[in-house]
């Protein structure tokens, strides 16, 4: 049985696929100082795997998202390794990541291939559209070629949609408009044809919010236009009272084109139980959301750290809210 891991790349972040890979660029202001030892597993965090009690339930994956900094820490190690079965995951770093992962028989997602955020000025100041074209094929192919058959899951575009659902600005729509989704995706399908490809953005938490609507119109539109959208991944960064409305967003969702769903950078401020639990209850009850990826192990290692949103305290203990997920999925 094979538990999931997620790579997290900074997209576009070079002409080839040696960017510098990180989990996120909060996270990476943080972790300037990566040591090469080997992560060596301390002991087991949690008595009872999530991952194994939530695929037990006919899901796919429950997982968290790491990076090579946090993976060369004994604790985040184990905590991975023996209770989630999922990390996020990062050429010099993504190669690291991804052979641990393997190593360990962990399925893996990659995550980004097309953001407009973490963008080097030279592809900001691209001014030709052929040009940008083939910057994006290349990248594309190139990352998604060096792990085919080792990733499960890309998520392709990342953030595209503004809060109104209309497609925000970027180098990439400016000089495209739509087609640079249809390249990336394509570029990926032809680097890796058994790969599953997700569109993904936030604020995807509410059913008829005009985000909600505007993925789902955009989401069948390309798909009948012969882009090869597999899946639709909602971020899930939530407050307190907010999980309750997860599954309809999930419902709406799961109407698109698409052969799955996943909540991809769950965190919930303050860890609620109560939200918690209602957010892996309203996957459990979508039958085409697959999986649930954590945004992080600890507290202290959180990109909102200061709100405390993870399922593992800054000591590495489980909270209440992990025990509340093992409760529901027994």
């Amino acid at each position: 049985m094979k538990a999931a891991v997620s790579l997290f790349l900074f997209s576009l972040a070079s002409a080839l696929p040696t960017a510098y890979l990180e989990l996120d660029d909060e996270l990476a202001a943080r972790r300037v100082n990566i040591t090469e030892r080997e992560a060596t597993l301390e002991e087991r965090q949690a008595s009872v795997s999530i991952h194994d009690l939530f695929k037990n339930k006919g899901k796919v994956y429950f997982g968290t998202a790491t990076d090579r900094g946090l993976l060369t820490s004994g604790k985040n190690a184990a905590i991975i390794q023996a209770n989630f079965g999922q990390g996020s995951f990062n050429f010099a770093n993504s190669d690291y990541l991804v052979d641990w992962a393997v190593q360990n028989s962990k399925s893996i997602r990659g995550h980004t291939l097309v953001w407009h955020s973490q963008l080097p000025q030279w592809v900001k100041n691209i001014n030709n559209a052929n040009t940008l074209r083939e910057v994006i094929r290349t990248h594309v192919k190139t990352v998604v070629g060096r792990y085919k058959n080792k990733i499960r899951a890309w998520d392709v575009v990342n953030e595209i949609f503004n809060e109104d659902g209309t497609i925000r600005s970027s180098v990439f729509s400016n000089l495209l408009g739509e087609e640079f989704v249809s390249i990336a995706f394509k570029a990926a399908r032809e680097a890796d044809p058994s790969a599953r490809l997700y569109i993904n953005d936030y604020n995807l938490d509410r059913a008829g919010s005009s985000k909600v609507n505007l993925m789902r119109y955009y989401v069948d539109k390309w798909i009948s236009e012969g882009v090869p959208i597999d899946g639709i991944g909602t971020q899930a960064h939530l407050t307190g009272g907010q999980g309750s409305a997860i599954q309809g967003a999930l419902e709406q969702l799961a109407t698109a084109p698409v052969t799955e769903i996943a909540i991809t950078e769950l965190d919930i401020a303050q860890a609620p139980t109560s939200d918690y639990v209602s957010v892996v209850q309203g996957c459990l009850r979508v039958s085409k959301c697959c999986g649930i990826t954590v945004w992080g192990i600890s507290d202290k290692d959180s990109w909102r750290a200061g709100t405390n949103p993870l399922l593992f305290d800054n000591n590495y203990n489980p909270k209440s809210a992990y025990q509340g997920i093992v409760d529901l999925l027994r």
